[in-house]
């Protein structure tokens, strides 16, 4: 009986250790069938390597990228003062249309695309990376942090211009006071006499300014004459004469134009360079001339209209001419120095490690998150919903027509790079 217990037990213990070894070489042979995948090896592209003529390419690719770059953020930056090319004229909003057209292709066709492919490569393990849409998660909240820092950066500069111009008026009306005591002139607010509502912490007296305000919206010029600009003065019969224009707080409006202006520029610089040093790797650790040849032309005409959008936010802006020339520099030079580091890493670069599909397929989608933000928030709907552009019809048309033909041109880039 015993021996019988015995014997069941030992045909147990080597079918366990039968149905082990089984799994075990199973779970080896799958890990190597992934790692031996033909995804992960020499790709199609590699039929056309050829290291000298691809060397070749890539200096012409750096010479040419960076030349459309200095171009184009030059262009708005030293036309300031030509007619055709200042930051208010037609002109150039039409072209700045344009360029955000393109932004908003290189966002949706090629950067966000490529992240998915990088993030779903079937060299990756296939959990986490393919049980996730990672790009599309990532782009998401590269766009909603964007906003974050647009409105902390806008935040943070209005106090700061608001600080300023404080001061600004308590010299001023210290200097009036002082040459009204000079001449013999009592400032009001020496009197002791109180306005109305001004014992209650100057409320009543704010509300009394705003009744004032509403008595006379009517002055303020409505539809066509708001487009015209018109101004009509109205007599009332007080002894005095209200001439109620578009004048009211337009400084504080410029004030608020030039602060988006400088945080919109900052944001869109951080965006466009992060995604040009994905752009200048791939190309410069890439061996193929096949690659590299389509790609000289695509990225050269994306570099000029990212550039020429930058440097019209940029001149916006008002930056000093350090800042301004910094920033130019860094972003005419990021692809090009890109370009040169995959150049001279390319014998030891594996574009195909798990390390290197992780980062690329991330910034990728980082880079295209901040992008659509961009593009739709601070390019598109902030040249196209404002005043001027409802009240001129034909720059409307014009506007319009250039959007859509800067997308469609950059997207159907894709068709080669």
């Amino acid at each position: 009986m015993f021996f019988f217990e015995d014997l069941l037990q030992m045909i147990c213990i080597r079918g366990f250790q039968d149905k082990t070894r089984l799994l075990s070489e199973s779970f080896i042979r799958t890990v190597s069938e992934s790692m031996a995948n033909s995804s992960c090896g020499v790709s199609e592209v590699e039929l056309c390597r050829n290291d000298t003529a691809a060397l070749r390419y890539k200096l012409i690719a750096i010479a040419s990228i960076l030349t459309s770059g200095v171009i184009g953020i030059a262009l708005p930056l030293l036309g300031r003062q030509c007619r055709f090319l200042k930051t208010d004229g037609n002109l150039f909003v039409a072209a700045k249309a344009f360029a955000a057209g393109v932004i908003l292709a290189t966002a949706f066709v090629h950067m966000l695309p490529d992240g998915s492919d990088a993030l779903s490569d079937p060299c990756l393990p296939e959990f986490p990376w393919s049980k996730f849409p990672f790009s599309g998660f990532f782009a998401m909240m590269a766009s909603l942090l964007t906003l974050l820092v647009d409105f902390v950066g806008t935040q943070y500069y209005e106090r700061k211009q608001g600080m300023i111009r404080s001061k600004e008026e308590a010299n001023r009306v210290g200097s009036v006071e002082d040459s009204g005591l000079e001449s013999g002139i009592v400032p009001a607010g020496d009197l002791n006499v109180k306005l109305f509502g001004e014992e209650d912490g100057g409320a009543m007296h704010i509300v009394g300014m705003h009744a004032h305000a509403a008595q006379h919206r009517h002055s303020h010029p409505q539809g066509k004459e708001a487009c015209d600009g018109h101004v009509t003065v109205h007599d009332h019969g007080h002894g005095h004469a209200h001439g109620h224009g578009h004048s009211h707080g337009l400084d504080g409006d410029d004030d608020e134009s030039g602060v988006r202006h400088v945080v919109v520029s900052q944001i869109l610089e951080l965006g466009i360079v992060s995604h040009s040093v994905i752009i200048g790797l791939s190309l410069g650790v890439s061996h193929s001339p096949c690659t590299i040849r389509p790609l000289i032309a695509a990225l050269s005409f994306h570099q000029f209209f990212e550039g020429f959008a930058l440097g019209g936010c940029i001149s916006q802006a008002q930056f000093n001419t350090l800042s301004t020339s910094l920033m130019a520099v860094f972003f005419a030079i990021t692809t090009p120095l890109g370009i040169a580091v995959g150049a001279a890493v390319a014998s030891t670069y594996n574009p195909n490690s798990t390390g290197a599909l992780v980062a690329e397929g991330i910034l990728d989608s980082l880079s295209a998150g901040i992008l659509v933000y961009m593009a739709l928030v601070d390019l598109i709907a902030a040249d196209f919903l404002n005043k001027r552009m409802s009240c001129n019809f034909r720059l409307q048309i014009v506007s319009y027509c250039t959007l859509f033909l800067g997308a469609g041109l950059m997207s159907s880039l894709a068709l080669w790079a």
